[in-house]
C-alpha cells in the first residue's frame, strides 16, 4: 500500500459502490472490498483475455480502471494470484452463482416512467408473488402480460416480488441468494427486471422487492474469501450473522446500504421489504435499519419519489416503527404475524407450534384493536414473555394477511387454506384482511382460492447441502407434528407449486375471484374501509359465544361503516344494539354471485338495520360477511 499518514488512514472515506461500474465510453472501474487479500487482479474474459492488477486502497478496498471494454464484458477476480472467484458484488451472473460476472449499466435503461412518483403506502393493496411459479415461463417478462389482470380483474395496487438476487440453480424461493446486486439470470436478469418495473409503473402499480440482509445462502457465497462479511459473534437460524458491528463492519454496512439504494434508485423499486430483521444483530449506536431507512428516504426525496421501507419482524417490538426521536428505527411499516396467527388458529383449530399462543375470538379482536396480540404477555410457544404495546401506532404501519409464502410454504406440504376450509370461511378471512384498517396483502392465487400447494423447493448443486436442507426441513416441522414432507430438491415439488391456469378454474373459484374483487372495490370506494390514518375511529364488539365480531370503522369526513364477520361454523343468531345508527346493506357473501352454489345459506342479511332506538335480533348463517354503510 502506498505510504499514507495515520490521519489519512483513519479518516474513513465516503462510501463508494463496489463491483464493476461503467465510468465512461468503453471504460469500466472495478472496485472490490477484500481486506483479507494480499494480491487482487481482475481477469477480463473473451477472445483476448487480459489480467489487470488492482491497486490497494485504504480500509481494505482495491480498484482499477480498464479501457476498451464495456457492457457485456465477462470477468472474474483472481485472489493471491491463484484463486479464481466471481465478483461477490456482481450486477449479473449469466451462468449462475459459480460462473463469471458480467458488466452491466443499469443507468442506461430507457425508462419511460418519468410521470410515476409512487403511491402512498396507505394506498397499497399488495399481491405477493414468486416470479418462478407465477407464470408458465417463470420470467419477469411473462409477469408483464398479467399486469392488466392484477390491476383490473383483482384490483391490487402493488406487486411484491419474492427475492430475486442470484441464487443457486433455476428454482429457489430466493432466500438463498448470494449476489445481492444481481437479478436472477433465469428470471430475465437486470434487463427483464427493468422492463417489468417500467411496465408496472405504466399500469399504475407499485413494486415491492423482498431483500435479505440477515444472511446469504451457502452455495456460491464467496464473500469469505474476500473479507469478514460475516461474524460468529452472533448466530442466526441460517448460520453466521452478517457483520454489522464488529471489526471491518463499516464496509459491510456501506455495502448493505448501497444495495438498498441501488434497488430504489437504479431499478425504481417503490418499497423494500426487509426479510426477518430479527436475524439482524447490531449493537452500534445507530442501528443498520435506521441507516438503511435514512439512505433510502434521502435518495427518494432527491428523486421526488415515494419509497418505503418495510420490515418483517418476529419481535412484536414497536421500536421497529417508532421514530428516531423516541428511540426507534423509524421504518414505514412491518408485517404483522399476530393478525395472521389469530385468524388462522381460530378458523382452522390448529394449535401446534407458534399457534399455541392463539385461537380465541378475543385474539382476533385484540389484533384489530391493538395490532399485536402478544404485547408483553407470557408466550407458551417461547416459554417467556413476548412483545410490547403497539396500540399507539397507526394501523397504516402494519401489513396483514391470512396467507403468504411463509405461512403456506413453511407447512409440511405447502397446503393452502382452500384445501381445508369451506368456501364461506375463506370469504370471511379474505374480508377480515381486505376490509381491515391495515395494509392488506394477498398471496398469488389467493384471490380465487388456489388449491395447488406452494412448497419449498431448491436447486443446489451440492449433494451434501441438498441432504442438509432435507434434514433441516424435518427438524423445523417437528414441533408441528408434520411428516411426509415433499423433497425440496425434486423438480415435481417446484412444478406442483405453479398456479392453476385460469381456464381450469371451477365455479367456486370464479365466485371467490368475484368476491375478492368486490371487497377491494369497496375498500377503494369507501375511505372508511381503507387503511386507518390519523383520526381513524375503530370499535370492535365481540360475541365469543356466537364467534362473531362486529366492527365499526370511520375515517375523518367519510361515512361510517359496519362489518359483521361471522367465524361461526354453524348457523346462529346475534343481537345487535351498537352502534346507535341506521345502516344500509352494501355486501352479503350469501349473494348468488359469491356463494358456493352447493351450499347456499338459507338466510341473507337484512337490507337495513336500525339501532337508533332498539336492539335487533338477526339470524346469521355460518361464515357470514355483512357490510353496512351508515344510512
Amino acid at each position: 500500500m502506498p505510504h499514507q499518514s495515520y490521519a489519512q488512514l483513519t479518516q474513513r472515506p465516503e462510501p463508494q459502490p463496489i463491483g464493476a461500474i461503467v465510468t465512461g465510453p468503453s471504460q469500466v472501474t472495478f472496485r472490490a472490498w477484500a481486506p483479507w487479500v494480499k494480491a487482487l487482479e481482475v481477469e477480463i474474459l473473451g477472445h483476448q483475455p487480459e489480467t489487470i492488477s488492482m491497486q490497494p486502497q485504504p480500509f481494505g478496498y482495491w480498484q482499477t480502471t480498464a479501457s476498451n471494454i464495456g457492457v457485456g464484458t465477462r470477468y472474474h477476480y483472481v485472489l493471491h494470484e491463484k484463486l479464481t472467484r466471481p465478483d461477490p458484488a456482481s450486477r449479473f451472473q449469466p451462468e449462475g452463482v459459480h460462473g463469471p460476472s458480467e458488466v452491466i449499466d443499469p443507468l442506461a435503461f430507457p425508462w419511460t416512467d418519468q410521470e410515476w412518483k409512487g403511491l402512498p403506502l396507505a394506498d397499497y393493496i399488495i399481491y405477493e408473488l414468486h416470479p418462478g411459479t407465477f407464470t408458465k415461463t417463470g420470467t419477469f417478462d411473462d409477469i408483464i402480460s398479467l399486469l392488466p389482470y392484477l390491476r383490473d380483474d383483482v384490483g391490487i395496487t402493488a406487486i411484491e416480488l419474492m427475492p430475486i438476487a442470484q441464487f443457486p440453480g433455476a428454482r429457489n424461493w430466493g432466500y438463498d441468494g448470494t449476489y445481492l446486486f444481481a437479478p436472477h439470470n433465469t428470471y430475465g436478469g437486470p434487463q427483464g427486471l427493468h422492463r417489468l418495473i417500467n411496465a408496472c409503473h405504466h399500469a399504475g402499480l407499485a413494486v415491492v422487492l423482498d431483500v435479505v440482509y440477515n444472511h446469504l445462502g451457502p452455495e456460491g457465497n464467496y464473500w469469505g474469501d474476500f473479507g469478514p462479511l460475516f461474524t460468529d459473534h452472533y448466530r442466526t437460524p441460517w448460520g453466521s450473522a452478517i457483520n454489522y458491528d464488529g471489526p471491518h463492519s463499516d464496509a459491510v454496512r456501506d455495502l448493505i446500504i448501497s444495495n438498498a439504494v441501488y434497488w430504489t434508485r437504479d431499478f425504481h423499486i417503490d418499497a423494500l421489504r426487509l426479510d426477518a430483521v430479527h436475524g439482524i444483530f447490531d449493537s452500534s449506536a445507530t442501528h443498520i435499519l435506521q441507516d438503511i431507512r435514512a439512505a433510502v428516504h434521502a435518495q427518494a426525496a432527491q428523486a421526488g419519489r415515494l419509497v418505503s421501507v418495510i420490515a418483517e419482524s418476529d419481535f412484536n417490538d414497536a421500536k421497529i416503527l417508532s421514530p428516531d426521536s423516541k428511540g426507534g428505527y423509524g421504518l414505514d411499516a412491518q408485517w404483522n404475524d399476530d393478525f395472521h396467527h389469530s385468524l388462522h388458529a381460530l378458523v382452522t383449530g390448529e394449535r401446534q407450534g407458534y399457534y399455541s399462543d392463539y385461537g380465541s375470538l378475543d385474539h382476533v379482536a385484540t389484533a384489530f384493536r391493538k395490532h399485536f396480540v402478544l404485547s408483553g404477555q407470557y408466550s407458551q410457544h417461547r416459554h417467556r414473555r413476548h412483545g410490547n404495546s403497539a396500540a399507539h401506532l397507526l394501523p397504516s404501519s402494519f401489513i396483514v394477511f391470512t396467507q403468504n409464502h411463509d405461512q403456506i410454504g413453511n407447512r409440511a406440504k405447502g397446503d393452502r387454506l382452500a384445501l381445508h376450509l369451506p368456501h364461506a370461511a375463506q370469504q370471511v378471512l379474505t374480508a377480515a384482511v381486505l376490509l381491515s384498517p391495515f395494509i392488506p396483502l394477498l398471496f398469488m392465487g389467493e384471490e380465487y382460492g388456489e388449491r395447488a400447494p406452494f412448497q419449498y423447493f431448491i436447486d443446489h448443486g451440492d449433494e451434501r447441502l441438498i441432504e442438509a436442507v432435507r434434514k433441516g426441513r424435518l427438524a423445523e416441522f417437528k414441533p408441528f407434528g408434520w411428516k411426509n414432507i415433499p423433497d425440496p430438491y425434486a423438480l415435481t415439488t417446484f412444478e406442483h407449486s405453479r398456479l392453476t391456469p385460469p381456464e381450469a378454474h371451477d365455479e367456486a373459484q370464479q365466485h371467490m375471484a368475484a368476491w375478492t374483487k368486490q371487497l377491494i372495490g369497496l375498500r377503494k370506494e369507501h375511505a372508511s374501509l381503507g387503511t386507518g390514518l390519523k383520526g381513524h375511529h375503530l370499535r370492535v364488539w365481540m360475541n365469543p359465544e356466537k364467534t362473531v365480531l362486529t366492527i365499526y370503522r370511520k375515517n375523518p369526513n367519510t361515512d361510517a361503516m359496519l362489518l359483521i364477520l361471522g367465524f361461526n361454523d354453524q348457523p346462529t343468531g346475534i343481537t345487535l344494539s351498537q352502534p346507535k345508527s341506521a345502516w344500509t346493506l352494501l355486501l352479503d357473501n350469501a349473494q348468488p354471485q359469491y356463494a358456493d352454489q352447493n351450499n347456499v345459506p338459507l338466510a341473507q342479511a337484512s337490507a337495513k338495520i336500525d339501532l337508533t332506538s332498539a336492539k335487533q335480533i338477526l339470524p346469521l348463517p355460518s361464515y357470514s360477511v355483512w357490510v353496512y354503510k351508515q344510512a
